[in-house]
């Protein structure tokens, strides 16, 4: 066992001390006494706060307007009255389409005559992967209510719902959708499921444009897609449901219209709109915001609408 001297064991610890005072943040020195001094000096009382550095805000940068004035990748804008083709963008290239899908659900499963009073129960097969939706699990619900959730706020469940009970089998279901785009005469479309979750649901600005305008013969689906907002109870819930197209709130007279967005298809919008005396369908297919699809569309029906001596190039 080794014993330290007395004075050995004094000399390590000033060395210590010493040791840690030089580890130590020094204080600032402040005034001296006497110079505004009103008491001890504290560390507190000298160390200066560090300024708060001012944030200023980025100014937001806007993109400028491509040379055509549509941001979407795909569009086209045609009188219905006269088939006449006013603009277009890509518009026979064959894309995906989204909830633009369910237009074409609406008409077929009209055309099987269903009691749009009835009520169905909701099940987990509908919910399930179907997205944001206000349906619960077992929860009965008419007929006719689905189809409105299914058009104007796009509920894949609902929709889903809507093709079990029409009466068919899911493949028998698809395979009339597919025989009423050749009906129609859509030749880029085709369809492998009811809702527009798969990107393999495709058509063009040109055939959506004919899909829009015969769903919205359809007096049913023209009334429902022109509805600003609707309100409805099942025995478990009250439901309020809200249109996705923007164009209702505004000064245009809107005669049908569908949204649709997955990210395989970008941001679509199709709608038929009767301005000035003139009736107008505009489709834009990959817009790039949700903000973009109608700001397209309002850029090519007020481009159409300028007297033909200030009209430019849209």
């Amino acid at each position: 066992m080794c014993l330290r001297a007395p004075g050995a064991t004094r000399l390590i610890a000033l060395l210590v001390f010493a040791t840690m005072a030089e580890a130590a943040p020094a204080a600032t020195p402040g005034p001296a006494p006497g110079a505004g001094s009103t008491g001890p000096l504290t560390l507190a009382a000298t160390t200066t706060k560090p300024a708060t550095p001012v944030r200023r805000r980025r100014a937001r940068r806007r993109r400028p307007l491509p040379p055509d004035g549509v941001f979407s990748r795909n569009a086209i804008l045609l009188d219905p009255s006269t088939g006449e083709v006013l603009f277009e963008k890509n518009s026979s290239r064959s894309v995906p389409i989204a909830s633009l899908t369910k237009l074409m659900t609406s008409l077929v499963f009209l055309e099987q005559d269903p009691d749009l009073d009835r009520e169905v129960e909701v099940t987990m097969t509908e919910i399930s992967g179907a997205g944001s939706t206000q349906l619960r699990r077992n929860e009965r619900v008419p007929l006719g209510e689905l189809l409105r959730m299914s058009l104007m706020s796009s509920d894949n469940c609902a929709t889903r719902v809507l093709m079990r009970e029409s009466g068919l089998p899911r493949e028998e279901f698809i395979a009339r959708m597919n025989r009423k785009a050749v009906e129609l005469g859509l030749t880029g479309t085709r369809f492998v499921e009811c809702t527009g979750l798969d990107e393999r649901n495709v058509s063009t600005a040109s055939d959506v444009a004919r899909l829009l305008h015969a769903a919205a013969h359809e007096p049913l689906i023209a009334e429902i897609t022109t509805t600003r907002s609707h309100e409805f109870r099942t025995a478990r819930s009250r439901h309020w449901v809200g249109n996705t197209n923007r164009l209702l709130y505004g000064r245009y007279e809107v005669k049908g219209g569908k949204t649709g967005f997955i990210r395989e298809a970008g941001y679509c919008f199709a709608t038929w709109v009767r301005s000035q005396g003139r009736d107008l369908i505009a489709v834009v297919l990959g817009a790039p915001t949700n903000a973009t699809r109608f700001a397209d569309t309002v850029r090519l029906l007020q481009k159409v609408q300028q007297p033909a001596a200030t009209q430019t190039q849209l």
